[in-house]
């Protein structure tokens, strides 16, 4: 075991603090990562704070991971000392049912390993990216290719990726026209994926606060959804909706800007439970669908298809001891657009 530096929250809802954690050993197929980003995630709030149910503490959360090889395993081979490497929100799968041999890892229907507030095939708990290395089979390591920086790579291994496999699974593309709700760190990048997709893009955000940004990202319109006249203006115009947002909404309003077959899919999840009347879907055959990150093999692609656009995540930097104050600022939507530690100050 090797002793590193993390940042852990102790217990539900309390700050997050310095402290140290056990990595296992270098195993046959790991990879051991030095760890130079890690991206701040809206999920890692609702994990530390138990929004999504009973967690594991002490918590050490970060699952979009940006490095360099610091050490292999005898039998790697896709990887060497020295690569820039990511880690994603999963560490282990269970490799054998169709999800999985599908190159769907991430509906394993075992249930992934997460890469934190998780537990191992060791029966260990799995401790995310707040911490100066992470040990990683590497089958669920993915390549970070030159021409991106490592510090605006890392929250596309989950923001990126999570926008990248709905757009990609959908068919976002010319001729289709694509909203994207919320402007924050997931729907940032939504918008430059579906735009370097060749899509129409169209983003429905609160206010027009963020307008600007928006369209100098890669939209083409841009709406305040607090404007009632947007939804009778937008009435049956999109192919795709990806909602980004993590609050209650009024599902039904957000299917009438639906075209006949179109497909409104969540990314973002509420903790609250939602109702729908369901009309709202009959009528014009819409679909209400989710979406979680994607699989190992789509991650890569994602990454390569961002180094060959020229895409990364706009970031603020911010040393370890800022991370409960970017909470803070991320529950109040004071980020542009995603916080990443850098991981020498832990």
């Amino acid at each position: 075991m090797t002793t590193v530096t993390a940042y852990a929250a102790p217990a539900a809802k309390a700050p997050l603090e310095r402290t140290t954690i056990e990595r296992r050993e270098v195993g046959e197929f790991d990879v051991l990562i030095d760890i130079k980003y890690a991206g701040i995630c809206h999920s890692d709030i609702h994990q530390a704070r138990e929004g999504w149910g009973e967690a594991i503490f002490p918590m050490v959360p970060g699952h979009e991971i940006a490095g360099v090889v610091a050490e292999t395993g005898t039998g790697v081979t896709r990887f060497a000392v020295g690569d820039r490497v990511g880690v994603g929100c999963m560490v282990d799968s269970c490799r054998e049912c169709d999800n999985c041999k599908a190159g769907l890892e991430q509906y394993c229907t075992q249930g992934a390993v997460m890469t934190y507030n998780g537990v191992g095939k060791d029966g260990q708990p799995t401790y995310g990216g707040y911490s100066q290395k992470i040990v990683v089979d590497e089958n669920y390591v993915v390549g970070i290719p030159e021409g991106i920086g490592l510090d605006e790579a890392a929250p596309l291994l989950c923001a990126g990726i999570t926008t990248y496999s709905p757009l990609k699974r959908w068919n976002a593309g010319p001729g289709k026209k694509v909203a994207v709700l919320g402007m924050g760190g997931l729907g940032h990048m939504a918008v430059k994926l579906a735009h370097a997709l060749g899509a129409e893009v169209t983003v429905l955000s609160q206010s027009l606060r963020k307008k600007d940004d928006g369209l100098k990202l890669g939209a083409d319109h841009y709406y305040a959804t607090s404007d009632p006249r947007t939804f009778e203006e937008l009435a049956g115009t999109f192919d795709l909706i990806v909602s980004t947002v993590s609050a209650p909404l009024d599902f039904g309003a957000y299917l009438a800007l639906l075209k006949t077959d179109g497909a409104l899919v969540n990314v973002g999840a509420p903790e609250e439970p939602i109702s729908l009347n369901l009309f709202s879907v009959i009528v014009g055959r819409k679909s209400l669908a989710g979406s979680s990150i994607g699989g190992i093999q789509e991650t890569q692609e994602m990454l390569d298809f961002c180094a060959a656009h020229g895409l990364g995540a706009e970031i603020e930097l911010i040393r370890a001891d800022q991370i409960n104050e970017a909470y803070e600022r991320v529950l109040a939507s004071d980020v542009r657009y995603r916080f990443v530690i850098d991981t020498a100050t832990i």
